[in-house]
């Protein structure tokens, strides 16, 4: 399975634990405890569902670990095996009876059936891809008409009276960006809208005074607590996770529990004593629901209608928390920030490791030919197979199964046509002591080859990498210095080399009537539009153009890199530079 979706899969499930919990504690809490709170712990989960950090020890990081191992240990299994009694593995003394029954058209058929059914497999994650950004572009399509049915309707208020409280209100509220406010008949109730520019919009301008200042006091508080960003980090969320029904649960829960606590904040703003205002003024914008035609911004009017009775309750019996409840409050806060951390994630390291997770007896060592029936032929077959098929994860169980004489092939194949993933995944299974270490490494040094030397030293001890820096360090073959430092975690030390070095440079090419200002090159005072200076074993090369330059030059060196001059490079080989680099 694709490594990003399974850490994307403990991700949901992780979530899963958490929604299911505050689920259960809303049972509790749910008249006891402050809405805002109910409303903003959600955000715990929304950040569990969409950040892949946690401890590698956290619960859902085990039990990824125990199943890859589960797996790998069953695929380690030949064909065979794996397909005998509907999947079992056969008893002690039962090998010889389970050769003779598979013929050798079954195992075909059998590693057929294997390579077919690993296919879907495969390409899960571009499912999973496809229907979240359809999902997604579905909602802001929904969102974009909605929009244009609003903005086709709108007239601005022209009402001073009604601006200068809107203008109090919001500063009162410490709003300081200017809010607009407009009337649209086609809503029914008051509504905002816009992320960066702001809008209030009623249904019509003869509202109460009563229902005006709650009204724009609710909405007020709905764009000082960023919530329209809330909601769409919670729709960004839901089309990710579109396959898991808890998360559309916690949707529908996060969008019931803005309106209570926004209830609960505007009431604390105006005091206990306006609560039965606030109530009425609820009233009469449930009772305009149903009168205008009805859109994508009547859905949520519609739920809060049903949800009418409760809120009305919770407006009438609100008061301030006791100091009992806020400790209690901030006492479940930290219960579900560890919770979260507890259920944690597959871990990052293990997918980007191949070999995390797998028994340490197969990491540390290739297992040896066991004796199942299967014979080195199988498996040179099935390599081959999963080869062509570019199915990497069943090459690299296959891979240590192989004879000494395979695998060495199978690595110079891989060399040969530069394949470095392949070459990456088939080394690590290489016995520690294998002298195909010290042969690959010989060759990709002489063949400047960086990218198969950097996976080879990898594999490398700290003391074998100070043997190679020493030898890069004595030869001058800064590529190879770089890629040693960085491993050894000494790039400091390289930084400075490398000053050294490009001040040693400096003075070769002034040698040669070549000065450098910065990032431009002079040659006989005439600024130099390409410059290029290949070494005599091709390891290192110092191009730079420059469109404003007269002048195209190039190093001479010899055959131990010491430079004997430079000359003008001819229309040809200005082209032929141009097309390599194309």
């Amino acid at each position: 399975m694709n490594a990003v979706l399974k850490i994307f899969l403990s991700m949901s499930v992780s979530g899963s634990l958490l929604i299911l919990a505050l689920l259960l504690g809303k049972q509790f809490w749910k008249d006891k405890i402050s809405r805002q709170w109910q409303y903003y712990i959600w955000l715990v989960v929304v950040l569990r569902l969409l950040f892949p950090f946690g401890p590698e020890a956290g619960l859902m990081g085990k039990a990824y670990q125990a199943v890859d191992q589960a797996i790998f240990r069953t695929a380690l299994l030949p064909p065979q095996q794996q397909s005998s009694h509907n999947g079992f593995i056969p008893a002690v003394g039962a090998e010889q009876h389970n050769e003779t029954v598979n013929s050798p058209s079954d195992n075909a058929a059998a590693r057929l059936f294997h390579d077919i059914g690993t296919l879907p497999i495969n390409y899960v994650w571009l499912v999973w891809l496809v229907a979240a950004l359809g999902l997604l572009i579905r909602k802001i399509t929904i969102y974009q008409s909605f929009m244009q049915y609003i903005k086709a309707g709108l007239t601005p208020v022209s009402d001073i009276g009604r601006l200068n409280k809107l203008f109090i209100s919001a500063e009162h509220s410490g709003i300081k960006k200017p809010i607009e406010l407009c009337v649209n008949p086609l809503v029914s109730s008051p509504l905002l809208i816009g992320f960066f520019h702001p809008c209030i919009v009623l249904p019509n301008a003869d509202i109460p005074e009563r229902d005006f200042q709650c009204s724009i006091l609710h909405e007020l508080t709905h764009y000082k607590r960023r919530d329209m960003f809330y909601k769409w980090l919670v729709q960004v969320t839901v089309c990710l996770h579109w396959f898991n029904p808890l998360v559309h649960l916690m949707s529908r829960e996060i969008t019931k529990a803005c309106e209570f606590s926004c209830d609960e904040a505007v009431l604390a703003k105006m005091g206990g004593s306006s609560a039965q205002d606030y109530g009425k003024t609820l009233l009469n914008a449930m009772a305009a629901v149903g009168k205008y035609k009805e859109n994508l911004g009547a859905v949520t009017l519609s739920e809060n209608k049903q949800l009418l009775k409760e809120r009305i309750n919770a407006i009438m019996n609100f008061k301030k928390k006791s100091m009992a409840i806020r400790f209690l409050t901030g006492a479940l806060t930290l219960c579900v920030v560890f919770g979260a951390a507890f259920v944690g994630v597959y871990p990052v390291a293990a997918a980007a490791n191949p070999t995390a997770g797998k028994p340490q007896a197969t990491v540390d060592k290739a297992p040896a030919q066991e004796n199942t029936g299967t014979s080195s032929d199988d498996y040179a077959a099935q390599a081959e197979r999963y080869y062509e098929a570019d199915s990497l994860p069943l090459f690299e169980i296959t891979f240590p199964r192989l004879d000494k004489n395979a695998q060495k092939k199978w690595l110079e194949k891989f060399y040969a046509d530069g394949d470095c993933a392949f070459f990456s995944v088939a080394v690590r299974w290489l016995d520690t002591n294998s002298a195909l270490f010290t042969d690959f490494a010989e060759k990709a040094y002489a063949d400047d080859e960086m990218a198969v030397f950097s996976i080879l030293t990898d594999c490398m001890s700290e003391a074998e990498l100070e043997l190679w820096l020493d030898r890069a360090l004595e030869d001058g073959n800064w590529a190879f210095q770089s890629i040693l430092f960085d491993k050894l975690n000494r790039s400091e030390e390289f930084d400075e080399q490398e000053k050294e070095w490009a001040e040693a440079q400096a003075a070769e090419y002034r040698a040669v009537g070549v000065t450098v200002d910065g990032k431009d090159y002079y040659y006989q005072s005439q600024l130099v539009n390409i410059f290029l200076d290949i070494r005599a074993n091709q390891s290192f090369c110092t191009l730079n153009m420059n469109p404003k330059g007269t002048v195209n030059i190039k190093i001479i060196r010899d055959a131990e890199n010491k430079i004997t001059g430079v000359s003008y490079m001819t229309e040809a080989e200005v082209v032929e530079l141009l097309g390599d680099m194309e």
